[in-house]
């Protein structure tokens, strides 16, 4: 059986022997290089085959995060097993949004780290529990961010006068409400209410509220 050959880059010399010695002690993989920073693993992995690579982030001379964007683009990308001391910083998106396959933290038990490089060198993605939970719920911030964003340019259609409108609308005020508080007839507050409508191509005020609301979120 063909070995799954890995390279691992660490600036700390310590921590590359032991993954060294670690990787070399299974049967099902060997090290085929070695480097101390982002530039000397896309050279070392332009020289050699390589399936898996595991790297460090936090780098001087290079950081893992432009590695690993570099290293997918090759025409023969290795997969990329990123590995930190941080599992809860921005250094684990940018590592996952460049392309690594997997994440996980550098006290990973090493019968864990093993399973991660056969699953990573097999196509499969491979992330630490705690990074998986923050992972979805930055997704989910951003999905919110970016609905706010398009909630927020569609309500920039309206006049200032509608913009009160609805906001008064979004409180879940009557039209007789809305009358009062902004001193208009109810007719008046009618109308805008059905341009609010067209304008945001709506169907009813409930839709045109939760509109107003993610905009302000």
């Amino acid at each position: 059986m063909e070995k799954i050959r890995v390279i691992v880059v660490d600036d700390e010399q310590l921590v590359r022997a032991a993954l060294v010695k670690m990787v070399n002690s299974r049967t099902d993989m060997e090290v085929v290089g070695e480097a101390a920073n982002g530039p000397q693993a896309v050279r070392c992995a332009q020289t050699q085959r390589s399936d898996v690579v595991l790297m460090d982030v936090r780098m001087p001379g290079g950081d893992g995060i432009t590695a690993t964007a570099q290293l997918r683009a090759l025409a023969r990308p290795p997969q990329i097993l990123v590995l930190t001391t941080f599992d809860v910083d921005d250094y684990v998106f940018a590592a996952l949004e460049a392309g690594a396959a997997g994440f996980l933290l550098k006290d990973t038990d090493p019968d864990r780290l093993f399973h991660a490089i056969r699953a990573v060198a097999a196509g499969e993605g491979m992330l630490a529990p705690t990074v998986t939970r923050r992972l979805i719920e930055r997704t989910r911030e951003r999905a919110v961010a970016s609905k706010s964003k398009v909630a927020v340019a569609r309500l920039e259609l309206l006049t200032a006068r509608e913009a009160e409108v609805l906001d008064a609308v979004a409180r879940g005020m009557s039209n007789d409400g809305v009358a009062q508080l902004l001193f208009l007839s109810e007719a008046t507050v009618k109308t805008h209410v059905s341009r609010i409508l067209a304008k945001l191509e709506l169907d009813n005020r409930v839709q045109a509220a939760l509109l107003f609301r993610d905009a302000h979120h």
